[in-house]
């Protein structure tokens, strides 16, 4: 049977339609597309828990599923307006379903609220463009969820908040000197949740869309200097997102195979699939 999928996606109806409209898909249509090209066979769902009256999946709704995904969000979690809170439910839904679950960025923030962590903004700052120079912690090391990974990688990134108060069984998995939670398994209430900080799931394509929308707070916060300077910017990205051979540009801002490899980019979610999904569909009796 294929493998079934539950796509989570993490906004309210502006942010979705206007990344539908500047990339041609929202946030979780993107997602489901990168898990069907990890699995061809696969199916998914998506639901939109930020909607008011969204028809939301209890746990034995969730048990039917193989893999839950949580996207990224532009929602501040520590708002806890009704939109946020539907998800936070809806995570601690998921923990007592025992699915597997993997969330990206806010994703990862959702599982700690879940479980009884928190999540502030960062007094560092925003963590723009790619995530620079992420280690594996000493679990991280032998975690299947980071196997294939090098010493340090950089990734797809876009957060100002991250997780400023641990949940009590979580196990940080990798930091770096701006994020000390990059990625971490969760145990709570009976179920286990895999989730990074970052966004293996952009593509460069996708990422430099996200930020030519960007383009105010970029220069207002610094990260670049002139409208100029930002054209230049998301078109250079773009450029080797489609020709992943640009080695020139991927010299001038300092990217590898880590993420011009698309292969090697979604190692996490691979990973989530291949570990995790794959063992536990067999031992609930759904192979």
């Amino acid at each position: 049977m294929p493998l079934r999928f539950l796509v989570v996606e993490g906004n309210v109806k502006a942010p979705r339609e206007r990344h539908r409209e500047t990339f041609g898909k929202t946030y979780a249509e993107s997602y489901g597309s990168v898990l069907q090209k990890l699995e061809k066979d696969s199916v998914y769902d998506i639901a939109l828990p930020a909607d008011e009256g969204a028809n939301i999946p209890d746990a034995a709704g969730l048990e039917g599923y193989d893999g839950i995904f949580l996207t990224g969000s532009a929602l501040n979690a520590y708002h806890a307006t009704p939109e946020i809170v539907r998800q936070v439910e809806l995570m601690r839904t998921a923990f007592k379903s025992r699915t597997p679950v993997f969330g990206s960025c806010w994703g990862l923030q959702m599982g700690a609220m879940a479980s009884g962590g928190d999540v502030q903004a960062n007094p560092l700052g925003r963590e723009v463009g790619f995530a620079r120079r992420i280690v594996k912690t000493e679990a991280g090391q032998s975690h299947a969820l980071l196997a294939g990974r090098p010493e340090a990688w950089d990734a797809p990134a876009i957060h100002l908040d991250l997780v400023t108060t641990l949940p009590d069984d979580i196990t940080v998995l990798a930091r770096n000197s701006v994020t000390p939670v990059q990625a971490a398994e969760i145990r709570h209430d009976g179920g286990v949740f895999w989730g990074v900080q970052y966004h293996p799931e952009f593509s460069l394509v996708e990422l430099s869309v996200i930020l030519d929308r960007y383009k105010p707070t970029l220069l207002a916060e610094g990260f670049l200097q002139s409208e100029e300077d930002h054209g230049i910017y998301v078109k250079e990205l773009r450029a080797m997102g489609e020709e992943p051979t640009r080695f020139d540009l991927a010299w001038k801002h300092g990217l590898d195979a880590e993420i011009l490899d698309e292969d090697r980019r979604l190692t996490e979610i691979r990973n989530f699939i291949t570990h995790y999904v794959k063992p536990t569909k067999s031992t609930r009796g759904r192979a």
